[in-house]
């Protein structure tokens, strides 16, 4: 597994009447785990992680509706086909349905992690462990909005306006938006990047429906999500199983909040954690150590 996916089945499978895109192996026989990446980036991302994982865990990395390869259903006034709840059920579905494994590891980079950790309180019976990477939980997150917050992830609040705004702003120039954003939260430049996966990020992202939907993601989690999370909390319902949290030692989770302590209070299971020195995309500008930190949690 020494190339680019070398080893690993690509495919686009129908899931609840989406179109899902995604890889899958490893080790056929291992514990399997489903890496779901974030913003603005596809499968990709777990490239140089996977020839790791996939000698010891069965692999599946999927893109998430609205990126990638993956179905860009039509919105609605609620956001709900972008709400991180209708996309953690197209990941337990496509788990069950298309490889029959109803309990899996499961990690989040971005916002695959708020999918991931929406996933584990909603389906806790399908999570034997999470590990989320370079997020706080997302009410946390937007509680603690000032300026220099506001300044980092100004995304946040770019992509969530009422469109065609931020959606004719991109699409003027996608790609210089997509580097950006790529070589922005600590990332110090693309450097990182492997060139196939560049191409298969600009391929994906540089697309009229592709910007779309990435805003309704946002938008979801501006309004929908908060409301389910907001639930949640209120009930006291937290994530069940054990937690592992990797963040960026440069990047703006690192410098503006206390991930251990935040994740600790919405979880009953042992929370483990610490930063890697980086930014913002630990499975490629820290692969081994991010393959080697996820090896030690999900191996136990």
């Amino acid at each position: 597994m020494s190339g680019w996916f070398e080893g690993f089945i690509a495919e686009t499978v129908e899931v609840g009447g989406q179109a899902l895109h995604l890889r899958s192996g490893g080790k056929p026989d291992g514990p399997p785990l489903l890496l779901l990446h974030g913003f603005p980036q596809t499968h990709a991302i777990w490239q140089r992680v996977a020839r790791v994982l996939g000698h010891h865990f069965f692999l599946v990395m999927p893109d998430l509706r609205g990126y990638g390869d993956s179905a860009k259903p039509p919105s609605d006034a609620q956001h709900l086909p972008y709400s991180k709840r209708a996309m953690a059920h197209d990941m337990v579905a496509l788990m069950r349905e298309r490889f029959g494994i109803s309990r899996f590891g499961l990690v989040g980079h971005d916002r695959g992690g708020r999918v991931a950790h929406r996933l584990a309180l909603d389906h806790p019976d399908a999570v034997s462990k999470l590990a989320v990477l370079d997020i706080a939980p997302t009410l946390d997150m937007y509680a603690r909005t000032d300026m220099d917050f506001a300044r980092a992830y100004y995304h946040w609040f770019h992509l969530i306006q009422p469109q065609p705004l931020p959606e004719t702003m991109i699409g003027a120039n996608p790609r210089f938006y997509l580097h950006w954003k790529l070589g922005g939260w600590g990332s110090q430049g693309l450097a990182h990047i492997e060139p196939e996966a560049l191409a298969e990020y600009e391929r994906c992202f540089c697309r009229p429906e592709a910007i779309h939907a990435a805003c309704e993601d946002y938008r979801a989690s501006a309004s929908i999500d908060l409301e389910h999370d907001g639930i949640s909390r209120a009930s006291a319902h937290k994530v069940a199983c054990d937690l592992l949290v990797l963040w960026g030692a440069r990047g703006v989770v690192e410098r503006l909040f206390d991930p251990l302590a935040l994740w600790t209070a919405q979880c009953a299971g042992h929370v483990s954690g610490w930063p890697l020195p980086c930014g913002h995309y630990l499975p490629e500008e820290q692969p081994a150590e991010t393959a080697a930190a996820l090896l030690e949690f999900f191996g136990d």
